[in-house]
């Protein structure tokens, strides 16, 4: 098998993911992007991401063609699948987006072209073969490995990242065979500089992707436990992280509030399959419970340090710095424990959807909110925007006798003249 300029590539699914990858591929493909959100395209079609991951000048000179019609797309020669793969209630694997987007693929192909259905959402290893492969079939009525074929090639994109975009990393590709390998590392290859990776096969690629992030959560996790334990013996984790930090080999991982789709979520894949084959992963839980309950914690530190509640200002909602997405942000856990003791929360966040902020959370953000005074002044988030703050400016928020709590060590180095600070 080989990839063409003429063959047509169907990228599935257009948030943080697969927008870049659909712009990426473009350039060398007739690629057509299909999201079942009809506004999602519109505004797309505009020329604006809400993501912030492709510029409008971008969208603009790309040939990537726009659709939420699953019939637009019929008769493609590979369809990549970019969903989201989130967790339930109870931190199960949600498999709900993948399996959607697989009953639609099902529908548009056409076993003449031999297409290939790729996968790059995150799942543990055996789903593409054994569960949406299966499901093709049955929904089809087409042979896999005959009428149609499967890969595999994990996403890495790290939102806000504009060093480490999808055109520069490596790209790990897998196939069912080594044909279909090929073809999809010459597609991957052609669109990134950084060249490709064959998988020794999908299961292999689909755990690789799964440990990338659980690995992540777990150096996090010691962080934030010896964190809690050094704050019993009033020492500063950032004055040991700068000691440690002298070592050539100390690896540089910080302590905070572990959100967002990948490393807050993918662990728990890992931890549902293991459970499934008898096997109890104590690491990966351990490490998920104390990340899990850091937000809490924080709280619950601060009530403590002021002695009783009050007004309170968070800054930052997001998941992470400079990016608007509030997917699984934990520090949402942060706010619902303040309030639960007493206080009352104000949020503000420059870069978060407001409509997105309520629909989520049921929050509402407060553009305003910087030009007030509050007990309890909580820097959650390190965005540029509060960076950016002057040091008047930021101590103006703190009322009298308040306390200016600096999650991410942002204002270490400022003079806050009269400003009571707590740090981890």
């Amino acid at each position: 098998m080989s990839v063409s300029r003429n063959e047509k590539v169907v990228v599935v699914g257009l948030g943080y993911v697969g927008l870049p990858l659909a712009v990426a591929l473009a350039k060398r493909f007739d690629v057509t992007g299909l999201d079942i959100d009809a506004a999602r395209v519109d505004e797309l079609k505009a020329g604006r991401d809400r993501t912030r991951e492709v510029t409008g000048d971008q969208l603009a000179a790309s040939t990537l063609a726009l659709t939420h019609r699953a019939e637009d797309c019929r008769g493609a020669d590979i369809y990549i699948v970019t969903v989201p793969t989130p967790v339930d209630a109870e931190n199960r694997p949600d498999l709900g987006p993948v399996v959607s987007a697989t009953r639609s693929v099902a529908a548009l192909l056409d076993p003449a072209r031999k297409p290939i259905v790729v996968y790059e959402s995150t799942v543990y290893p055996g789903v593409t073969e054994e569960v949406c492969g299966p499901l093709i079939e049955e929904l089809s009525g087409l042979r896999r490995g005959i009428d149609f074929f499967l890969g595999y090639s994990p996403e890495r994109i790290n939102p806000g990242d504009r060093e480490h975009t999808v055109d520069r990393i490596v790209k790990v590709v897998a196939g069912e065979n080594p044909a279909v390998l090929e073809r999809l590392a010459a597609l991957y290859g052609a669109a990134t500089s950084a060249g490709v990776f064959r998988a020794a096969s999908i299961k292999a690629a689909e755990a690789a992707k799964v440990i990338e992030n659980a690995q992540r959560d777990i150096n996090i996790a010691f962080m934030n436990e010896i964190t809690q334990i050094f704050a019993k013996l009033d020492i500063s984790i950032w004055d040991v992280l700068a000691a440690a930090g002298t070592k050539w080999n100390f690896l540089r991982f910080q302590p905070g509030l572990v959100g967002g789709h990948c490393i807050g979520v993918d662990p728990y894949y890992l931890s549902f399959r293991a459970q499934q084959l008898g096997i109890e992963p104590h690491v990966i839980l351990a490490g998920r419970a104390i990340n899990d309950r850091m937000g809490a914690w924080v709280a619950e530190r601060l009530h403590d340090r002021r002695g009783k509640a009050g007004t309170a200002l968070v800054m930052g909602l997001t998941f992470k710095e400079n990016v608007p997405d509030l997917r699984n942000s934990r520090v949402i856990d942060v706010i619902r424990r303040l309030e639960e003791l007493g206080h009352k929360v104000t949020i503000h966040d420059p870069l978060a959807d407001p409509a997105e902020a309520r629909h989520e959370y049921g929050v509402d953000l407060d553009p305003a909110a910087l030009d007030r005074r509050y007990d309890l002044v909580l820097a959650a988030v390190a965005h540029d925007a509060y960076r950016a703050l002057a040091d008047d400016t930021v101590a103006a928020l703190v009322a009298d006798g308040g306390l200016l709590a600096d999650l991410k060590n942002l204002y270490a180095d400022r003079t806050l003249a009269g400003v009571e600070r707590w740090s981890l």
